[in-house]
């Protein structure tokens, strides 16, 4: 069946075993295909094609609710409802989203970005089934390593209470970014290799009842056995005594044992678990043979050869430089551990974990965990190097109020990805830490301009004695300059004048600071002098460069890639209000007051008006006419 002729899931109906099998080499053929062109999330989709055919071969979607846990593996859905004709533009401007998106298709019914939501949301539509009385099928499809996210277990704990009719579908293929960790990943483990646990009970149970009936005690006992066979048969298992009917394990690429399995879940009244084995990246070889995560998701690639293509010689990552950094300063001072909610690969924490192996610490999906852990690190006189993306330290906020800043504790969280990151979209932006971090009592909060600033923050951060600290950096890569090769210190609160001038002051910080720098350029050939600072300290702000540019009456322009509502222009708004400069002239330029799509951040930048046209245009506006 050719990919592209799908307009819908009744397509599929029909098709027999070998039709099945010839659709899905052509879909993996289709994803291989057309991802090496736009880059995607490879790995996860190709885990789970058959698994995604199955589903919709015997539910009714959209009728039938499909929830996709994290959305990394939502390509082949979204291929038979209908979408295969868009996958050029797969994660691009104004193109199809990388993940499920209710806008797009009333086949996405849920949208995620970020793990173990599913089912909650599940519950939730499940409730609202049997209130209204309805009949659906409620569907989440979660991973082995969103199941050890926080909300997935209390999910898990609810739901069983509630004894909810609900089909859950454990995609188990040991891997969720980067290879599995924690206790909850061994029981799965010993679940792979126990055998077929339901079969065995129910043919037990069949056989039980050709015993003859010879009493109450013969009776009895053979309940107990059937009972208990369960602890025979698998160790510790987990799901059955959380209130689940447990199926599985089930051959994810075998379309007979999905289906025998999946119709057998229809029947089950109450909460079911089917428990698939998967192998991510299934059918392409370096995707298959990838343990490291590389192959989650990729950029561009050479189908034949698996090469990524990424350009030559270009500057560390951003991350690279910040992990480098706290690994160098960790060889001297044994106090600096590294932890990381399943991303030692994205924050590039591999040879900090190869080389002290005993004071790094991945915790998988559990990014509460990982401030709390943090925090506990740092009350015994450790140095906790947190490394968290910012939309993911979202998950953490109370963890950070309550464990770390309210009793003022050193943690160093490293915020990656801040700022847009382009082709991931809305889910991923990160461009909130600064207004849910800035209002904290305690914590210093700041962002270098380039690589040797970065190096240096990060050893001012680590010593730091007096609270908590976060460093933001973005995705990509530096700037490529000379580093120092010595780090030093830099005094808190302290910023820089980048380029003097006289007639209005651009403050920014990070990212912009290369667009203000441009921007002041062009409006000197206007003959308007731009002084730039670099405002790395966001928190606390250089109140003495303040004060100054404020007694100078100059105008002020305040430029950050971060959501304008409580960030930092707000925060110079406040102390200019605070201290008697209420008619100050300011102006603030950042993300505004919405979700920002996918794209190319060049072309989100240009979308909003952050680009050096707008600082010039919105410069002018501020000076009186000429």
């Amino acid at each position: 069946m050719d990919v592209s002729s799908i307009q819908s899931p009744s397509d599929i109906k029909n098709l027999d075993h070998h039709e099945l099998m010839e659709l899905s080499q052509n879909i993996r053929t289709f994803l291989i295909e057309n991802l090496s062109k736009t880059g995607g999330h490879l790995g996860p989709n190709l885990g789970v094609v058959e698994l995604t055919i199955a589903l919709h071969h015997l539910f009714d979607s959209p009728k039938d609710k499909f929830l996709w846990d994290v959305g990394h593996q939502s390509y082949v859905h979204k291929i038979l409802t209908g979408r295969a004709n868009q996958f050029n533009t797969l994660r691009q401007y104004k193109g199809l989203c990388g993940f499920p998106k209710r806008c797009e298709s009333e086949h996405d019914v849920w949208e995620t970005g970020h793990s173990s939501t599913s089912l909650s949301a599940a519950m939730g539509m499940a409730a609202a089934r049997d209130i209204k009385g309805s009949n659906e099928y409620i569907i989440p499809i979660i991973g082995d390593g969103a199941l050890t996210g926080g909300m997935a277990l209390e999910a898990l704990n609810h739901i069983g209470h509630e004894k909810k009719d609900m089909i859950v579908i454990l995609n188990d293929n040991e891997m969720s970014i980067a290879p599995n960790v924690g206790a909850l990943h061994s029981v799965l483990g010993r679940l792979r290799t126990a055998g077929k646990y339901q079969k065995m009970k129910d043919d037990l149970e069949f056989l039980l009842k050709k015993v003859p009936a010879v009493g109450g005690r013969l009776a009895q006992t053979a309940e107990r056995v059937k009972d208990s066979l369960k602890y025979f048969l698998v160790s510790g298992i987990f799901f059955e005594e959380l209130g689940f009917t447990y199926l599985g394990p089930v051959d994810g690429h075998n379309y007979a044992d999905l289906f025998e399995n999946l119709r057998y879940a229809k029947k089950v009244k109450g909460p079911v678990i089917v428990h698939t084995l998967t192998k991510k990246g299934k059918g392409y070889k370096p995707a298959e043979t990838d343990t490291r995560g590389t192959w989650h998701g990729v950029g561009t690639y050479k189908i034949e050869s698996g090469e990524q293509l990424k350009p030559a010689d270009t500057p560390p990552a951003w991350s690279k430089v910040i992990s480098s950094a706290v690994q160098v300063i960790a060889k001297e001072d044994k106090r600096v551990a590294a932890i990381t909610p399943a991303m030692p690969v994205g924050s590039k924490l591999e040879e900090f974990r190869d080389e002290f192996p005993e004071r790094f610490f991945d915790v998988g999906i559990a990014e509460q965990h990982a401030v709390t852990m943090g925090a506990g690190l740092a009350a015994q006189g450790m140095k906790p190097f947190v490394a968290i993306y910012s939309t993911f330290l979202q998950r953490a906020y109370d963890q950070v109020v309550h464990d770390v800043c309210r009793q003022n504790l050193n943690v160093f969280f490293g915020i990656d990805r801040a700022g847009l990151v382009g082709a991931d979209g809305e889910t991923h932006q990160g461009v909130f830490d600064i207004a849910f971090l800035r209002h904290l009592p305690n914590l210093t909060l700041m962002m270098p301009k380039d690589e040797n600033e970065a190096q240096h923050l990060v050893y001012t951060a680590i010593k730091h004695d007096d609270g908590p600290i976060a460093i933001r950096y973005p995705r990509g890569n530096g700037l490529g300059v000379e580093v120092d090769d010595e780090m030093k210190q830099i005094p808190i609160g302290s910023w820089e004048v980048l380029r003097d001038g006289n007639d209005v002051a651009i403050l920014t910080f990070g990212t912009t600071i290369p667009m203000a720098m441009k921007a002041a350029e062009l409006l000197e050939e206007d003959g308007i002098s731009v002084k730039v600072v670099n405002a790395r300290f966001i928190k606390p702000l250089d109140e003495t460069m303040l004060t100054e540019l404020f007694k100078l009456n100059m105008p002020i322009l305040t430029l950050e890639e971060a959501v304008l509502q409580g960030g930092f222009g707000s925060a110079v708004l406040e102390f200019a209000y605070d201290n008697g400069y209420q008619h100050a002239q300011i102006s603030r330029m950042g993300i505004p007051d919405r979700f920002i799509e996918h794209g190319s951040v060049k072309e989100l930048m240009e979308e909003i008006g952050l680009t050096e046209t707008g600082v010039v245009e919105q410069v002018q506006q501020l000076l009186p006419i000429r």
